[in-house]
């Protein structure tokens, strides 16, 4: 059964979800029946344990089992072809204007692409971690976002590939994003003109990549910029599963021990895992941009009121009644996609005032 309810949103946001679902469940669905026709076995097995933990039938460290390390493999591949082929539809309907530079690059093992809009500047750029539960997305699915982006702020894009769970489980991704970061360095960049930024699971590492420079006695880059980050694997927020149909449906339980680890697990109280739980001084200016209604931002909302108490510059921006990373997925539809993007324009332009 359904945990999202799809009529406590206004018509537009809701037809925005119906024609996305749609495309999902046919997409899938082909892929399933070609590729994977286990998936049938495995997902009743996902959508029984979610709407267990969202009735509090369960609680999440019942569910480290539910599925194996190999049932999640098999999830993995069949959401990472739905996402990328989702993307490259709604590219073709919208191309990216042909005087964007799109350019592949290797940060030390770690690939991603030049996202260059014209006007940008030089000496400046933004490194940004795509979200998808650490277990899907790209540096391509992730372009329409990045480069209007790069628009607002007139800075270079670095959009990267971090590795996956769960075949690189923490602390492969951070690793990766780390990488990235120092390779910028390398490249001549100035910490001063580098900002990282990235939505709900490139949120964390935005967070957490941060928290590890600073650990490893690494400059920190100018400002951070997330998009409803999860910023904590200690609890769950399940307040708003009927509100958030982006992740209450999705079965997400299992994404977080794909990314812990199923054996040896990681610490989910580590601030590298769980930034929320850091020590916040000396953290750069933050900005993170979230909705009421989705299931994670009361944690980010914290982040922001413990950032503050340890002296950072943290700003919190909030728009009522839309859905989980709406800069993203609403771009091109809702008016507050784009409202959020400039508003991140904004902050950048006073961040260098």
């Amino acid at each position: 059964m359904p945990i999202a309810k799809l009529d406590k949103f206004r018509e537009d946001v809701r037809r925005l979800l119906k024609m996305s679902i749609e495309l999902q469940i046919k997409i899938s669905l082909e892929y399933i029946m070609k590729q994977a026709p286990e998936i049938q076995t495995i997902w009743p097995k996902v959508a029984t344990n979610n709407e267990k933990l969202f009735k509090g039938e369960v609680n999440p460290d019942e569910l480290w089992t539910v599925i194996s390390r190999e049932e999640m493999l098999t999830l993995a591949g069949m959401l990472r072809n739905t996402f990328e082929k989702m993307a490259t539809i709604e590219m073709q309907q919208n191309p990216l204007p042909a005087e964007v530079q799109i350019v592949k690059i290797n940060a030390d093992g770690v690939s991603g692409e030049w996202q260059i809009v014209p006007g940008a500047a030089e000496d400046k750029v933004m490194l940004y971690l795509h979200g998808g539960g650490y277990v899907l997305g790209s540096a391509y699915a992730y372009r329409p976002l990045t480069v209007a982006l790069g628009k607002v702020t007139k800075m270079r894009l670095l959009s990267v590939n971090y590795r996956l769970a769960p075949e690189y489980p923490y602390p492969a991704a951070l690793q990766d994003c780390t990488k990235a970061y120092q390779w910028l360095l390398r490249q001549g960049f100035k910490p001063s003109n580098i900002l990282i930024a990235g939505d709900s699971a490139g949120g964390n590492l935005t967070l957490t990549t941060i928290l590890n420079l600073r650990d490893n006695g690494i400059p920190s880059p100018k400002g951070a910029v997330c998009f409803s980050p999860h910023t904590t694997f200690e609890t769950f927020d399940l307040s708003h599963g009927e509100t958030d149909p982006i992740l209450a449906d999705a079965g997400v339980f299992w994404w977080h021990f794909a990314y812990l680890g199923t054996e040896n697990p990681a610490d989910p109280k580590s601030s590298l895992v769980s930034p929320l739980l850091g020590d916040l001084k000396g953290f750069p200016p933050v900005l993170i941009q979230a909705t009421p209604v989705e299931i994670l931002f009361e944690p980010g909302r914290e982040f922001v009121g413990r950032a503050k108490a340890a002296g950072v510059d943290a700003t919190l921006q909030t728009w009522d009644g839309m859905i989980h990373v709406w800069q993203y997925f609403g771009l091109g539809v809702l008016p507050e996609a784009q409202e959020a993007i400039d508003k991140v324009g904004e902050w950048v332009k006073k961040l260098y005032e």
